[in-house]
């Protein structure tokens, strides 16, 4: 960040009260273009655009109808300039070297200011005015952009830096280690408290979440989980509910983590006749879709293949979404009754047939199976990235590629 736009220090004050205002716009013109023309600069404007977007397709689920068109067509744009920036770097050898010695002009900068802040009234007047005078001539090299005169100036900074704030510049080193240290803590918390990614690994799913999908996890929405415990102390938003679709660890298989819907919650007694779910007692409507959809599992040894099924839109409590199943009549006519005991959940894949859930342990083939509230992760929001079969690039790794028609997809 440019020193003229952070909060003044004697150093600071002193550099702002010798620069004009045609400068100090200058220094910020060439601040901005310099955040513009960064390589990171598409990705900051995919995640500040991603926040809303999570907000309006979680509380306002028919918002995805304009918002996911909006934000494929905004990924686009910035793929396009991620890539014009790439190119325009390549092809300008100047402007990266110039860029670099930039941003180290600039990270001296900011270290001399923050020296000022940590230790104020320890600098001499004197002192602060020699560095503020040679800072501005870094700043007009800056923008003016030549090469040779911003090694110069920068050299002399530097020099001068460290023959007055020599003491406090070593340890300013352990502040910077100190401020990674943050940001590290920073992404942690995020990760286990708000919000993770995930990738679907099988078939179950289908169609709703295609092998290679990866979807970001609500985290605190059902309550945080204590790190390193399946204990949840209290919930935040509410206790998982139908038509949910969530994120567990197996509490059969403890090192594997699951992906499901959610069918029954306590107190529920769930059936399956001939496909139909039940929900105590009570059909929940379903309506056959296409008698022969066409999907594609994966086999570590087979790669993708095509599959049959007929695909239905289910009814869940008032939640539709898609299931599969295999023939015009389910394979075991009759399943259950099961009654989903307080504080755990009953789930199932959407490939009924095709699906290691509740119905048959959980992947152990040994009875029925429920999830407990604690062993729950998070429920699963969006699809940031789809690697499936077909796409692009697809003819070069075995099938695999990009899935765009996917980015952004609400998980229902």
């Amino acid at each position: 960040m440019s020193l003229s736009a952070t909060s003044p220090t004697g150093f600071e004050a002193t550099l702002s009260a010798r620069q004009s205002p045609e400068q100090l716009k200058a220094s910020r013109a060439q601040l901005w273009r310099e955040r513009l023309t960064s390589l990171w600069a598409p990705l900051v404007v995919i995640g500040l655009a991603y926040i809303p977007y999570l907000l309006f397709i979680e509380f306002v689920p028919e918002s995805a109808a304009w918002g996911q068109p909006l934000m494929q067509a905004l990924a686009g744009g910035m793929v396009l300039y991620f890539l014009g920036l790439l190119l325009w770097r390549m092809a300008v050898p100047r402007a990266r070297v110039l860029r670099a010695l930039r941003s180290e002009a600039r990270e001296l900068l900011d270290e001399v200011a923050r020296i000022h802040k940590r230790v104020p009234g320890k600098i001499s007047a004197e002192a602060s005015v020699r560095l503020a005078e040679q800072a501005m001539q870094v700043e007009a090299a800056i923008v003016a952009g030549e090469v040779p005169r911003l090694e110069q100036e920068t050299r002399a900074f530097d020099a001068l830096a460290t023959q007055l704030l020599g003491v406090w510049r070593k340890q300013d080193t352990w502040e910077v280690i100190s401020g990674f240290a943050k940001a590290f803590a920073v992404a942690v918390v995020i990760r286990v408290f708000i919000i993770e990614p995930y990738r679907i690994p099988s078939g179950s799913m289908l169609p709703t979440l295609e092998i290679g999908d990866q979807v970001f996890i609500n985290k605190f929405i059902y309550g945080v989980r204590l790190p390193y415990t399946n204990y949840v102390p209290f919930q935040i938003v509410r206790a998982p509910a139908r038509g949910d679709v969530i994120v567990f660890n197996n509490p059969v298989q403890t090192d594997v983590d699951f992906i499901k819907r959610v069918v029954g919650v306590p107190g529920d007694t769930v059936e399956l006749v001939d496909g139909e779910v039940r929900i105590n007692g009570v059909p929940q409507e379903r309506t056959l879709v296409d008698e022969d959809l066409i999907v594609y599992n994966k086999h570590d040894t087979l790669g993708w293949f095509p599959e049959h099924r007929r695909l239905y839109e289910e009814n869940l409590s008032g939640k539709r979404h898609a299931v599969l199943q295999d023939a015009p009549t389910a394979r075991t006519p009759h399943e259950g009754p099961y009654v989903v005991p307080e504080g755990h959940v009953f789930v199932m894949g959407d490939n009924r047939e095709n699906s290691s859930d509740s119905r048959y342990g959980l992947g152990t083939g040994m009875g029925v199976a429920f999830v407990p509230y604690g062993h729950i992760k998070g429920k699963a929001m969006v699809i940031w990235l789809a690697l499936g079969h077909g796409g692009w690039l697809s003819g070069f790794f075995d099938g695999t590629g990009l899935r765009t028609d996917r980015l952004f997809t609400p998980v229902r």
